[in-house]
């Protein structure tokens, strides 16, 4: 839901998946789609691409254009990395208590070819995060087990294999569509307070979205693989608005709900969401969420 709605949109150093005991990689998820690379860890998402241009200021001003920075925007460079780079640091409020972030790294590789690296999450910058991994991609120090294949037949719900079949599609990193049947997005995080910080943005961001008016906001009892716990669940009307999500489902509401939940070693934040005319079954929910979560009797 999150890809769609948005769209309506260190330490640096020797750092290695091997001797760090923070385990990235049951955390981290990564998609591949042979021009650019998306990740997502801790409720961020980020992306990896390498462009053929030169380190120059001809070849850069090419690629600002490309990724909308203006020449007003402050390029610094970040004399921690190891390689000649700049970068550029947005911040636009999104409501009164949100900032939303985005970050770009524009970094000479050691083939002498521009790689650029964005990051997108909300609140302060955390430029030894951003660090952390501009140095791993750099050094290919991304494992291999954490690329998820671009078709859909199953998923890694963190750390839990689940069957989809092939009527499904990403639409964004950990962000998967299933028509008629629901979508969902997730993130595992290190910490309960990340995962109930990333839920939080997702709710507060769509609720000041144009398009749509929340009907009605609760907390529900629901299980949530395997745990009992509680959930935010929210319906928009979206009764004649010239909305995009509504315009190309179809429908009228959309029903959404909220977890973060402790899930096996680690945490997870999800948020889930069904139109009015997808499939619903006699347990209240799309079948897409049911393969994660139950609504408690």
């Amino acid at each position: 839901m999150k890809a769609l709605f948005f769209v309506i949109f260190t330490l640096i150093s020797t750092f290695s998946f091997g001797q760090d005991n923070d385990d990235l990689s049951k955390r981290l998820k990564a998609i591949n789609n042979q021009t650019i690379i998306f990740y997502n860890v801790d409720g961020v998402d980020f992306s990896s691409q390498t462009f053929s241009n030169e380190f120059s200021e001809k070849g850069l001003k090419k690629l600002y254009r490309k990724y909308s920075i203006k020449e007003s925007d402050i390029k610094t460079k970040d004399k921690t990395l190891k390689y000649n780079n700049l970068f550029v640091t947005k911040s636009e409020i999104v409501t009164e208590n949100i900032n939303q972030i985005s970050s770009y790294y524009f970094v000479e590789n050691k083939n002498k070819t521009v790689s650029v690296f964005w990051f997108g999450y909300y609140g302060k910058q955390n430029q030894e995060f951003e660090r952390k991994y501009v140095n791993l991609i750099l050094n290919d120090e991304i494992p291999k087990e954490v690329f998820e294949p671009m078709s859909i037949e199953s998923i890694d719900f963190a750390g839990r294999k689940i069957e989809l079949g092939n009527s499904c599609y990403w639409t964004n990193i950990n962000t998967v569509q299933c028509p008629y049947y629901g979508e969902m997005n997730w993130s595992v995080h290190k910490t309960i307070e990340s995962a109930k910080n990333s839920v939080d943005n997702q709710f507060n961001v769509t609720k000041s979205k144009k398009g749509g008016k929340v009907l009605s906001e609760e907390e529900v009892a629901v299980i949530f693989e395997g745990t009992e716990t509680t959930a935010k669940k929210v319906i928009y009307d979206f009764t004649g608005a010239k909305s995009l999500l509504a315009g190309m489902s179809g429908g009228k509401t959309l029903t959404i709900y909220y977890v973060a939940c402790k899930v096996r070693e680690n945490y997870v934040s999800c948020c889930m969401s069904f139109w009015n005319n997808d499939t619903i079954t006699e347990n209240g929910l799309a079948p897409l969420l049911e393969k994660v979560m139950q609504l408690k009797k």
